[in-house]
Formats: structure tokens, sequence, C-alpha cells
């Protein structure tokens, strides 16, 4: 259950501000079909961060346990630096025209999961899953997480989202990588 619950959390933290919730709400104010946005979300995600949890697993075989401590709690902590780095969405207005052609659906699965590949979200669920040995919970948890943040964005747009304060979120959400990063060296070397 652990698996699940620091996975829901982490990444719905670390998608706060983050370009691909920032692209849920272009999306959502373009289109204004919050159903299959968020249905686009959901399988853009799940199969994204599927093939991380299945990369994050693999990982494990290749490295002997003290290199991959090293490796996951490295990992971890420059997680942690990067989230301190805000993210800025490039203007989409082009990208969401030209992929348009295929619908609303469409349009949000094509740019969501492109936009989630070498994602701070997706690097988490390699190392989310690598750490907790479990492809199923992680990709359940950070799935979970990505729906936290993008739902929200989704239905009530830039006025929910303007109130939240990202910077304190980010912070948090540092916090945690850190701590998790420093928690993987401490477990190995003193458990």
């Amino acid at each position: 259950m652990q698996e699940l619950l620091s996975s829901t959390v982490i990444v719905a933290l670390a998608e706060m501000g983050d370009k691909t919730q920032l692209l849920a709400l272009l999306l959502a104010a373009r289109f204004r079909k919050p159903v299959p946005i968020i249905a686009a979300i959901l399988i853009a995600t799940l199969i994204n961060h599927g093939l991380s949890a299945v990369l994050g697993q693999w990982i494990t075989q290749l490295f002997n346990p003290d290199i991959l401590v090293w490796v996951l709690a490295v990992g971890f902590i420059a997680m942690a630096g990067w989230m301190l780095i805000p993210d800025e969405l490039d203007d989409e207005t082009d990208s969401i025209n030209k992929w348009q052609k295929f619908g609303v659906f469409g349009a949000t699965f094509i740019l969501f999961f492109l936009a989630e590949i070498g994602d701070k979200t997706q690097i988490a669920t390699v190392a989310l899953a690598a750490k907790y040995d479990s492809i199923i919970l992680v990709t359940i948890g950070t799935t979970l997480g990505m729906l936290i943040a993008n739902v929200p964005a989704v239905f009530v747009g830039d006025k929910f989202a303007s109130r939240l304060p990202i910077s304190l979120i980010h912070k948090i959400g540092a916090a945690i990588f850190l701590v998790i990063g420093v928690s993987v060296l401490v477990q190995h070397y003193y458990f």
C-alpha cells in the first residue's frame, strides 16, 4: 500500500505547475469538453507510466544492489532540485492545431503522451518503480497523482490554478524527493 500512496502523493505534488498540467489547462480552454480530455489524459498516463514502471523494474536488473541504491538516491535528490525549477509551456497553439484533426480525445492523448516523455513525473515513475518493485501499484499511484493534479485543472481552469501556491507545492515536493533519496541511502547502509 505504501507504493500506491507514495506514488500518488509524489506525482500529484510534482505535477502541480508542471508543463502537462499547463497543457491540460490549454486543452480545456480550447476544446471545452472535459470528459474526452480527462479520458485521454488517463489513457496517455497509464500507457506512459506503465512503460516507465517497466523501465524502472528493468533498471533494477541492470545494477547490483549497492550501485542501484546510489542510482536511486542520486535520482531522487536530483528530482528534488528539478522540482524547484518552474516549468513553462511554450506556445502550444500550433501543436494543438496540428493534432486537432484527431478530435478532442486524439489531440489530447497525443499531446499529453508526448509532453510527458522525459517529464519530472515520468522520471519519478521510473525511480519509484525501481524503489518499490511494483509495476502495477506504482503505475496506478502515479496515474492517480496525475489525475488529482489535472482533473481540477480541466474543470476549473485558470481560476483554480492561479490560487494554488505553486512555489510552496514545489518546495514540499522537493523536500519529499530529498527525504526519499536520503532515506534510500540510510535504509541500505544502516538497516
